[in-house]
Formats: structure tokens, C-alpha cells, sequence
């Protein structure tokens, strides 16, 4: 008893077949008795107990995969329990009890497995909206820190505008000033002028001098020429 693969790439189904040792994997085979899909979790197990049994009693031999397929389904506990009845250790409503109770416990198993995974997928489904909406939040705390900067900015430049107001209340007393500095210069260019008015004075003074000094020199000059004459 053995698989034999079929399915497309990478999506592989098998089924579970009795074939001769000597035939070819997907080759001639004597019985299909179930089904494999590897794909689903838990895997997906179509089996015909009752012919799996039959060829498990008339001695054939599993693969090692097909081994763990049939122990999954309790077909070799099965057989375990039918050769102990072959035997004589217990009657055959004995050994049809127990394997009816193990396989209700395997059943529960199961059940429990794939409630456990539909949990485990909700859970991390939540999360994963969890953390969206943790992002999302913080996109939008980002989005309302670059906002806030600009109405700091504008809250700030009021008080710059009050400042240039008091400058500009200050500045007329600097222009109030102003004639002060500018009676200072008239006054100064009223003493510029008396100077001015008194230097001609000087110059008109000096010619006379040089005048009077002049002529004697003159007479001098001809009261010696007449003297050198005679």
C-alpha cells in the first residue's frame, strides 16, 4: 500500500493505493482505497476503512507514510485488537468497545485541533487590526504634530509686532530731540559768522599799518638820493 501523487505543481493531492512492489509510482494498481491532501491543515484524510482493514488482514505491506496515514485513522490499532480476538485474548465485543473509544477520544482530538487553529487565525486576524489601528493612530498624532509647530509660530510673531509698535512709540522722542541738536548747530554757525565778521576788521587794519610804515621808507629814499646829488 503506497501513494501515488497527482495534483498540479506545488499543490500535490496523493491517494492511497494497493499496487504490486514491482509497478511504477503512478503506474497499474490493483485498488484505490482513500485519499491525501497535504495542502490543508489538518491534512485531509478520505479513507475506506473497511477495505484498508481487509487489505491489512491479507498481509499487505505499508509505506512508511501510508503507516502513519493508517495509524492516524486507527486502522492499525484495529488490526492490534482483531489478532488478539484471532487468538482468543478477548471477544470480538471487546475489542469493537475499545476501538470505539479510542476513536471517539481521537475525534475529540481533531475537533480540538482545529478549533485551537480557527482561534489561533481569529487571534492573530485581531492583532493584526490591532496594529493598524495603532498605526493609524500614531500616523495621525505625526500629522497633528506637524500642524501644531505652525500655530506656535504665528502665536509668537504677535508679540514681535507689539515690540515694533513700542520701537516705533519711542521713536518720536528721538525726533523730538532732534531740534535740540539743530539749535546747537545754529549756534554754532551763529559764532562762525561773528569770527568771520571779525577777521575783516583785522585785514583792514593791516593795510594801514604797512602804509604808514611804507611811506617814511619812501621819503627816506629821496631825502638820500638828494643827498648823494649834492
Amino acid at each position: 500500500m503506497r501513494l501515488a501523487r497527482r495534483g498540479r505543481k506545488k499543490a500535490a493531492i496523493f491517494d492511497l493505493i494497493v499496487a504490486d512492489v514491482r509497478a511504477p509510482r503512478d503506474g497499474r494498481f490493483i485498488e484505490k482505497v482513500g485519499t491525501y491532501n497535504p495542502n490543508t491543515n489538518p491534512a485531509s484524510i478520505v479513507l475506506n476503512d473497511d477495505r484498508a482493514f481487509y487489505w491489512l488482514m491479507n498481509g499487505v505491506q505499508p509505506t512508511d507514510t501510508v503507516k502513519a496515514i493508517l495509524s492516524y485513522k486507527g486502522l492499525l490499532f484495529k488490526r492490534h485488537l482483531q489478532i488478539g480476538v484471532n487468538k482468543g485474548a478477548l471477544s470480538q465485543a471487546d475489542a469493537d468497545a475499545k476501538f470505539t473509544e479510542w476513536k471517539d477520544s481521537k475525534e475529540v482530538k481533531i475537533v480540538g485541533k482545529v478549533e485551537g487553529l480557527a482561534k489561533k487565525k481569529s487571534d492573530a486576524k485581531q492583532a493584526m487590526l490591532e496594529n493598524e489601528s495603532k498605526v493609524k493612530d500614531a500616523r495621525a498624532e505625526a500629522i497633528a504634530l506637524k500642524n501644531k509647530p505652525a500655530e506656535v509660530v504665528v502665536e509668537e510673531a504677535a508679540p514681535v509686532v507689539e515690540e515694533t509698535k513700542h520701537v516705533e512709540a519711542e521713536t518720536p522722542k528721538v525726533e523730538e530731540s532732534a531740534p535740540v541738536v539743530k539749535e546747537e548747530t545754529k549756534q554754532v554757525v551763529a559764532e562762525t559768522v561773528k569770527v568771520e565778521e571779525e577777521a575783516p576788521k583785522v585785514e583792514e587794519t593791516s593795510p594801514v599799518d604797512t602804509a604808514h610804515v611804507v611811506e617814511p621808507t619812501a621819503e627816506k629814499e629821496e631825502t638820500s638820493a638828494t643827498e648823494t646829488k649834492e
